[in-house]
């Protein structure tokens, strides 16, 4: 058994380090692959025509080019061979007229005789021909002499030499009687052919892509309370089901918004109603200590009311537009040091950002006037990039513990001893600017301010 189990035991070591490298390998694999659907699927039809080309490129070349030239230059080589045993068993034919007269007409080859010695040196040698390696070796194996070859002097000729007893036999043959010369007509008609059916892919792949990215983008600016302007199915059943179920969304969730907006009117219109009777009542009543304890009761109800319809209502109805921001930021800045306070304004970047106006203004207005309920000092930052509007605001205020931070944002929720607790308050405000923030697909963080108080900070996609 303990045998058993050791073996067991190595097993399983095994196997994690196997799957721990399977791991990783994937990882590595995924990091190196591309995130995009139209690069996945240029890849993914890229990948295997390039995998085909090269091995139908590799047999071709090994099976058929290589053994055709061999097979050509073996050929010529015979002929060669045939000639030099002419000359040496046919000695009356002194001029070699005869010799020269087969060898062109018969071969098509061109020979002439040189003077024994005049060999060249052997000459620079191309990096890589096939014609220069299977010459050489057909040469040393069927004539066994000295020879000396030129595959690169001259385009359409081979220039062979052979030392002779006597002489020196200079050969030139065609090119493409000893190489197989019309591979690069078959690589470019490859090549050729896989480019232009590349570009078709390419071109019938993004328009298949097209309509996936607009449906992305409709409900991105869905998400930013932004309207999709003439956006429809379009493109495959697949993406065109998407789409038409992304509408379907899209008009649940507003019909859903319209009817509690209509209701929350209703209550409003009724509660408003009621209220206004009180007013009325106890002005005709007259003045008393008990009158005016009644009236600022009937007041802080309306103030509640107000809070809680804002609340319930967020900003539906409103519309996106380029808004100033820095304009906006100045004037909540006036605001605040119309009732007393000290605050500074900066802005950096482009100004101009598409949000809802009056429910993003409504946002950073609750956040400064919950900075200047607990803090002298306040500072205001905007700062816009290419991708998002950032608005932070500082106060020196005595802040909030970190680990209650999240939970002043709940509604209704008033906290006894942080910052957020509002005597005859509905403890609303927070949670509304951050309601307002998440409709236009940002969100609100808190954290410590450099004053020394609390930092809030407003974060919205552009």
């Amino acid at each position: 058994m303990s045998t058993i189990d050791t073996g067991l035991t190595l097993l399983r070591s095994a196997a994690g380090r196997v799957s721990a490298a399977n791991g990783w390998m994937g990882n590595a694999f995924k990091g190196w692959m591309p995130t995009g659907l139209y690069a996945r699927a240029l890849l993914i039809m890229i990948v295997p025509m390039v995998v085909l080309q090269s091995v139908v490129a590799f047999v071709f070349m090994e099976r058929h080019w290589n053994t055709v030239t061999r097979r050509l230059s073996a050929a010529v080589v015979q002929d060669i061979a045939a000639l030099i045993d002419v000359y040496k068993g046919y000695p009356q034919d002194k001029d070699r007229d005869q010799i020269r007269r087969i060898a062109q007409q018969r071969l098509g080859l061109v020979v002439d005789f040189l003077p024994a010695g005049d060999m060249p040196p052997p000459g620079p040698k191309p990096f890589f021909s096939l014609l220069d390696q299977t010459l050489s070796v057909q040469l040393g194996r069927q004539i066994g002499r000295s020879f000396w070859i030129d595959t690169v002097g001259r385009s359409n000729l081979v220039e062979i030499r052979i030392q002779l007893d006597d002489a020196v036999m200079r050969v030139f043959a065609q090119r493409s009687a000893a190489y197989a010369s019309n591979s690069e007509i078959f690589l470019f008609w490859m090549v050729g052919t896989s480019s232009i059916l590349l570009i078709v892919a390419v071109l019938f792949l993004r328009n298949q892509i097209k309509p996936i990215l607009r449906l992305a983008d409709a409900a991105e600016s869905f998400g930013k309370g932004r309207e999709a302007p003439n956006f429809r199915p379009r493109g495959a059943r697949e993406v065109r089901r998407a789409a038409v179920a992304f509408l379907e969304m899209k008009s649940r969730i507003e019909r859903t918004m319209e009817q509690r907006t209509a209701m929350l009117a209703g209550v409003s219109h009724d509660l408003r109603t009621i209220l206004t009777r009180f007013k009325l009542e106890l002005a005709l009543i007259g003045d008393s200590p008990e009158l005016e304890g009644m009236r600022k009761d009937v007041d802080e109800m309306s103030m509640m009311l107000e809070d809680y319809l804002a609340f319930a209502r967020g900003d539906s109805g409103e519309q996106s537009q380029p808004t100033d921001m820095a304009q906006a930021l100045e004037e909540l800045r006036s605001d605040a040091e119309r009732h007393g306070h000290n605050a500074t304004v900066a802005f950096h970047g482009l100004p101009v950002v598409t949000v809802k106006p009056a429910s993003f203004k409504r946002c950073l207005a609750n956040l400064i006037t919950n900075a200047a309920r607990y803090g002298k000092n306040i500072a205001i930052t905007g700062q816009r990039d290419h991708r998002y509007l950032t608005v932070t605001i500082d106060d020196d205020g005595p802040g909030i513990p970190a680990h209650l931070r999240e939970e002043v944002f709940k509604p209704f929720l008033r906290l006894d001893n942080a910052r957020n607790q509002d005597e005859g308050g509905t403890g609303l405000g927070l949670a509304i600017a951050r309601d307002i923030a998440r409709s236009h697909g940002g969100d609100i963080t808190l954290g410590d301010s450099p004053m020394g108080g609390l930092r809030a900070s407003v974060r919205i996609p552009v």
